[in-house]
């Protein structure tokens, strides 16, 4: 499998004060965001432009809370396939894209082969969860949950 690897883009100083202030706030204005990237509206505006074309600024989002959603347990799941064909892993992969209560999936080196980041009402949810897909997917060998006490750190930020 070929990774997507591409070559870093060159930011200056301005460019990362508006990185870092729209992934603080990616709702503020660009007004709001040329007074605090030091910059006129009109070469703020071209600045992000060019930031979004050059694949830096990948989308706008709405960060939900999943508390209020009924969704308050998180469930890290490793995942070890029966084997590593590519054809393993790209059944793997395509059904568990198909997941609506899994947030990330990553390919791992270590122990374990996938680590998947799954959300629950609760543990009664989980178990509906890894009944209905966990356990049907494709080239599983192995999953062992640990579910989350508490956050205690989370945030969406790149360091800029």
């Amino acid at each position: 499998m070929a990774g997507n690897y591409c070559a870093m883009i060159e930011l200056d100083a301005t460019d990362r004060r508006i990185l870092a202030a729209l992934q603080k706030d990616g709702r503020m204005t660009n007004a709001q965001l040329s007074e605090t990237a030091n910059l006129s509206p009109s070469a703020c505006h071209r600045r992000v432009q060019r930031l979004e074309e050059e694949g830096l600024i990948d989308a706008y989002v709405a960060l939900l809370d999943a508390r209020k959603l009924g969704r308050p347990t998180t469930v890290f799941v490793e995942i070890t396939l029966s084997g590593q064909a590519d054809e393993v892993l790209e059944a793997f992969e395509r059904e568990v894209k198909r997941i609506p209560d899994v947030l990330e999936c990553h390919l791992m080196a270590g122990s374990a082969d996938y680590l998947l980041k799954v959300v629950a009402q609760d543990t009664d949810d989980f178990a509906r969860i890894h009944r209905q897909y966990l356990a049907r997917l494709p080239g599983v060998a192995q999953l062992q949950s640990s579910f989350a006490l508490r956050t205690v750190f989370k945030t969406t930020a790149l360091p800029v």
